[in-house]
């Protein structure tokens, strides 16, 4: 419980040192969340098996020809997750988040692939699983979305994370749809956190292992802290990436820093997954705001 809580301390201090410093800097944040996409939408593709490496990634969204093939599907995975990245981005702002807003990222999402299944929610004798979980009946699936809403909305005074980490277990466990249901939940935690005054994560394929077993630990133990730590961890990363940036600092790589300044980059590799340091990765490289600046 210690552990949590200087978690959700730590979100804290970050955040209102990330909004004392976002003052009139909307086009910079402009700049470094479109940035990001690429980023996002392969690590969110690559946790659902997708073949496409960050490179590849960047230049599907940037309509530049691969060299080599690839299918149809993961070509429209790539264009039309990123296109559901940046809608909810201004969407968030503006609604809040109810079951038609998500069967609408759904059919963006799916919308050149599975248009059979695109935007609607699993129909009778649709079953699927997560992993070795059997997803909920299809006829259950609305009765328990709308819990799920009434669960998240209901405890404004529980921590984000929390909060989230929560919607998106049970969100998961339901797996509403027959197709997209984990692309779609790694969005709707970034719906959630825009609307509530967070900045958005990144929940990365590296990390794939320990994501599968939050969802054993939720499953068996009805414990939402393995999650917690992810997206804790996900969000100080976000913050320390904008906190650098916004600070003006020159941007180093943490191998740099630990030559520049005799450190081991083991040490500081460690520290940095803990996020015990202001360490942010980008592009798969640990990096590090100098505030040196010498």
């Amino acid at each position: 419980m210690a552990k949590t809580l200087n978690i959700y301390k730590r979100i804290e201090l970050l955040r209102k040192q990330f909004n004392n410093l976002a003052y009139k800097k909307d086009s910079l944040l402009q700049i470094i969340g479109e940035t990001e996409i690429s980023e996002q939408v392969y690590n969110s593709n690559a946790i659902e098996n997708s073949t496409l490496s960050l490179g590849e990634t960047d230049k599907i969204l940037l309509q530049i020809d691969l060299d080599r093939y690839i299918s149809e599907r993961e070509l429209f995975e790539a264009k039309n997750l990123a296109r559901v990245v940046e809608y909810i981005w201004t969407k968030a702002t503006q609604e809040e988040l109810k079951q038609n807003i998500i069967l609408l990222l759904h059919k963006m999402l799916i919308s050149n692939i599975r248009d059979d299944i695109a935007g609607r929610f699993r129909n009778e004798n649709e079953w699927v699983r997560v992993g070795t979980h059997i997803a909920c009946d299809p006829s259950q699936i609305i009765k328990n979305i709308d819990e799920m809403f009434i669960q998240y909305y209901s405890t404004p005074t529980e921590h984000i994370i929390k909060r989230i980490a929560l919607f998106h277990l049970k969100f998961e466990t339901i797996h509403p749809f027959v197709d997209g249901n984990g692309r779609i939940g790694r969005v709707l935690n970034n719906y959630l956190l825009i609307r509530e005054g967070y900045v958005p994560i990144n929940i990365q394929f590296v990390d794939r292992k320990k994501y599968y077993e939050a969802f054993d630990e939720f499953n068996t133990e009805n414990n939402t802290a393995v999650m917690e730590e992810i997206i804790g961890k996900a969000l100080s990363n976000s913050y320390h990436k904008r906190i650098a940036y916004l600070e003006g600092n020159p941007i180093i790589s943490l191998n740099e820093y630990g030559k520049k300044y005799k450190i081991s980059h083991s040490n500081l590799i460690n520290k940095a997954k803990r996020q015990s340091i202001n360490a942010f990765t980008e592009k798969g490289i640990w990096k590090i705001g100098d505030e040196s600046n010498d």
